[in-house]
């Protein structure tokens, strides 16, 4: 669903920065829009030094008030192995599983005074045992309030008794800019809490593919393994967008490190602290396609950029505000959308309820619509269930498609049917079942909810079964 355009250079090379360590624990806005004419030299903070001696001044102040919000974290999951028969003929035990501890370290902000952290989501990812250490060297286990897989955030709490910690403020506005300068602040390698500097590189960083709103502020400052989590710094001491990846040939910094904008991290913090367990973000209503080259010639536009609508959902936010199929959206409440990716972002940065306003490019005329943005709707029913019995998906878990499955999950908010959640552990993850898979027959009927699925699967004693992945349709054959 997103632009590709640099996913063949970049996602070979992409680390997450949360990495293992010898030690055995692992060591890891919608902002403005790449394009915009840059304020004049005269604002405050974006005027070059004027001499020498402006040039010999620190960022301690800075970071004085910055570092003692910033804290490890810790995530530590017991993993058990089978070890090969043969070695176990040798070293006895004849194939009792073995148990290996395995762990991550990351960085995390206190954003709370009452101990409310945010972090990376694959810093946490798995673990059984949290533990937070904060600037002061104090340790705390820690709890998940909140994970977001599809933004990789999470946010803990840790119990300080009543104390309040130093807190590091949320950027509230969207005014970052390329060529800011800028710290990133965590513990790389688990050598102990590290500041560096650089600038803002670029914004709007939408082919990184490292989570389902790839929209990411690019900087060079150092950053590497163990950063996940931490920081990014703008010159008032606000966190202005949260590390978390390294495009790197060696696993270490290239200069070229990204960050998940202030904007996305506030929507996920606000709805943990209202008391949420997972963020409800609203959608468009329509299928979106990236408008490339070639696309932009058969619309008669003069370049590419911005996000055509391929389809409508009836009755849909889209839908509603008046935008019809071929409609080119170029902006989302003032800013561009060079592609799809951008508008997805901005979409999900929104809650249920807001309006987003958007241009529209139809037949060579600019067009404005105020969009009032929804929550996708739970129909059909969700019907989610585990299969059982002596069949093909035993052990997964499925559920009927609507746009709130659909969009809970990274799916084409179009589509319908029946898909799998979970593959389980058992026989459906051996066969090949994959999260997202979509049955559409089973031994050619079509198949169109749950119940309907858990029928003809029981009354088979051979299975051929038609599957969607990815746009594509296999077909595989099972039997007893």
């Amino acid at each position: 669903m997103r632009s590709s355009r640099l996913r063949p250079l970049i996602l070979p090379l992409l680390a997450l920065l949360a990495a293992c360590s010898p030690q055995g624990r692992s060591t890891a806005q919608p902002t403005q829009s790449l394009g915009q004419p840059a304020p004049g030299l005269e604002e405050p903070n974006r005027a070059p030094p004027p001499n020498f001696a402006t040039m010999k001044m620190s960022f301690a102040p800075i970071v004085k008030r910055a570092a003692p919000a910033v804290v490890n974290v810790f995530s530590q999951r017991v993993v058990r192995t089978q070890v090969d028969p043969f070695w176990q003929f040798f070293g006895g035990g004849f194939g009792v599983p073995q148990s290996r501890v395995e762990g991550s370290l990351g960085s995390g902000v206190i954003v709370r005074a009452d101990g409310l952290i945010v972090t990376n989501n694959h810093v946490i990812e798995g673990g059984q045992q949290l533990n937070v250490v904060l600037a002061d060297r104090r340790e705390f286990p820690a709890k998940v309030i909140l994970a977001d897989a599809r933004a990789d955030l999470a946010v803990l709490k840790i119990d300080v008794k009543g104390e309040r910690l130093p807190v590091m403020p949320i950027a509230d506005r969207d005014s970052v800019q390329v060529g800011d300068l800028v710290l990133a602040i965590g513990d790389p390698f688990g050598v102990g809490q590290t500041v560096t500097n650089g600038i803002v590189s670029a914004l709007a960083r939408t082919d990184v593919g490292a989570n389902d709103y790839s929209f990411f502020i690019q900087t060079d400052a150092a950053i590497n393994p163990g950063n996940s989590g931490g920081p990014l710094v703008d010159m008032d001491g606000n966190l202005i967008g949260l590390n978390t990846l390294i495009y790197s040939r060696t696993g270490s910094s290239a200069g070229i490190g990204f960050a998940i904008p202030a904007a996305m991290v506030r929507r996920v913090v606000e709805t943990a602290v209202g008391g949420g367990h997972a963020v409800n973000r609203p959608w468009l209503g329509a299928r979106l396609q990236t408008v490339d080259s070639d696309t932009a010639k058969s619309l008669g536009l003069d370049r590419a950029g911005g996000a055509m609508v391929t389809a409508l959902y009836p009755g849909g936010p889209a839908a509603v505000a008046g935008l019809n199929e071929g409609d080119v959206i170029v902006s989302a409440d003032g800013q561009p959308v060079a592609d799809e990716g951008v508008l997805t972002y901005q979409v999900a940065t929104h809650r249920p309820g807001e309006t987003l306003t958007v241009g529209v490019r139809r037949g060579g005329a600019a067009k404005t619509y105020a969009v009032r943005l929804e929550a996708p709707p739970a129909i059909p029913a969700r019907d989610e269930r585990t299969l059982t019995g002596r069949q093909p998906l035993s052990g997964a878990t499925v559920a009927n498609l609507s746009p709130a499955v659909a969009e809970e999950n990274g799916l084409d908010p179009m589509l319908s049917g029946v898909v799998v959640l979970k593959p389980g552990e058992t026989f459906a993850a051996q066969a090949g079942f994959q999260p997202g898979d979509i049955v559409r027959e089973v031994n050619g009927e079509p198949i169109r909810s749950t119940a309907a699925l858990a029928e003809a699967l029981r009354a088979a004693r051979s299975w051929r079964l038609v599957i969607e992945r990815g746009g594509r349709r296999i077909s595989v054959t099972f039997g007893l």
